[in-house]
């Protein structure tokens, strides 16, 4: 195979996470990505909003882009019965905008802990009881809930589910087609268990979808922020690409970078570099 088929052939599978260039506009993302041949791009929802979710659809259309996904819904772990409705309201409202983008994924963070509360345990099982409320809403719009597993760095205030397992526990409950999990690089490569686990998602069509970024030290205050560029950190970003192929998936590979080193550049040449570390670290 030619080395200009592979790398066309590479990014068309490479999805852009808008994040990873949030000082782009979603003009200027269809047009950079298109015009360098990435296939796709990952949308979150304020932007989205802002522009307009059928909008969005079109512009994404016109360039010929996927939308691989759609951030954020989730935040079940309220317990109190009036913040626990508006978290259902709000991820109502996620899945129609997930629909009208013509993305089958809606990415979930779960939640973390309450405050005063130390029952990780009883915080997952709100998290259950939310995703069976909305199966049926996401099984009549043909959108899949897409359980994020987040590094253990993040249990207390964003995610209670810290391991691939833990977030296959929760999506076994439902039917495959109607939850599955995301499967970020960023999250999972401290954990030795991940290939296993990778087998057993793929075992039963759990993965969503993949989600690759770098991990470098030391990390900013907040921790939020700190994921690397490709080729940047210590991931073996091969290796996971390796995993899910090993498992059946054959869907995007979605680039996700929170870094403002990266936003304080021309976000053009950002989106030009991704592709290139994505040929280069990543196939």
């Amino acid at each position: 195979m030619s080395r200009a088929r592979t790398t066309r052939e590479g990014l068309a599978r490479l999805s852009v996470n808008q994040e990873t260039v949030r000082q782009l506009s979603l003009a200027e993302l269809a047009r950079g990505a298109a015009e360098l041949g990435i296939g796709g791009v990952g949308l979150w929802r304020e932007p989205v909003r802002a522009h307009g979710p059928a909008a969005a659809a079109r512009l994404m259309r016109r360039h010929g882009l996927a939308v691989t996904s759609l951030c954020r819904g989730g935040f079940f772990t309220a317990r109190e019965p009036a913040a626990r409705r508006a978290a259902l309201d709000d991820n109502r409202a996620a899945l129609d905008e997930a629909a009208e983008l013509g993305t089958g994924v809606l990415v979930l963070v779960p939640g973390g802990l309450p405050e005063g509360e130390r029952d990780l345990a009883a915080a997952r099982e709100r998290v259950a009881d939310a995703l069976a409320e909305l199966v049926p809403a996401a099984r009549e719009r043909g959108v899949r809930l897409a359980l994020e597993p987040l590094h253990p760095m993040y249990a207390a205030d964003r995610c209670v589910v810290s391991t691939l397992g833990q977030a296959l526990d929760l999506a076994g409950r439902f039917p495959a087609e109607e939850v599955g999990v995301v499967v970020d690089a960023y999250h999972l490569w401290w954990d030795e268990r991940v290939p296993r686990q990778l087998a057993r998602a793929g075992a039963q069509h759990r993965i969503a979808l993949l989600q690759l970024a770098d991990w470098v030290t030391p990390l900013p205050a907040g921790v939020l922020l700190g994921r690397g560029q490709l080729g940047d950190g210590a991931i073996d970003l091969r290796a996971f690409r390796a995993w899910t192929e090993a498992a059946g998936y054959r869907g995007p590979v979605e680039v996700e970078i929170f870094n403002p080193a990266l936003w304080e550049r021309d976000g053009t040449q950002v989106l030009r570099e991704t592709a290139a570390r994505y040929l280069r670290h990543v196939l």
